[in-house]
């Protein structure tokens, strides 16, 4: 699916409130959680030990909750872009939560409604809520409230 097209900032700020779109869907797979782990060095079994988290209530390994967390940025891209832009920034994130676990082969897309675009002296503060649902679930397995620096 193509990414929804902004023309600028104006044309964005015209959309506050609106859902935007939805992103593509992305397997996670057992090696995408065990390079997270080795860059993050958080290699607990839940995450790295297959044979040890087959017996967890959880019935396989699961991916890191920051892991999901780092496919916002891939989300948003997938979503929408917004021409004449110098930059975006990642300026942080607010109201994260991790409602269901990941297990290893999940399938995720993330589901982006723009929820403020205030002009700073820096730049337009972009506030999204990005809600990732992975295929299967009723629950989403992550809803965070992103903040972006366009500039």
């Amino acid at each position: 699916m193509a990414p929804r097209v902004f023309e600028d900032i104006d044309d964005l700020r015209r959309s506050v409130g609106e859902e935007v779109g939805t992103s593509d869907w992305i397997t996670i797979t057992q090696q995408d959680i065990d390079d997270f782990a080795r860059v993050t060095r958080d290699e607990q079994w839940i995450h790295v030990d297959p044979g040890r988290a087959a017996r967890s209530p959880h019935g396989s390994t699961i991916a890191h909750g920051y892991l999901v967390m780092s496919l916002m940025a891939w989300f948003s891209d997938e979503v929408y872009t917004v021409n004449g832009l110098n930059a975006s920034l990642n300026y942080g994130s607010d109201r994260v939560r991790f409602p269901e676990p990941v297990p290893a082969g999940s399938r995720l897309r993330g589901r982006i409604t723009l929820w403020e675009a205030t002009e700073r002296p820096n730049g337009t503060r972009l506030v999204t809520e990005v809600v990732v649902e992975r295929e299967g679930s009723a629950k989403p397995a992550c809803v965070a409230e992103i903040i972006v620096l366009m500039t």
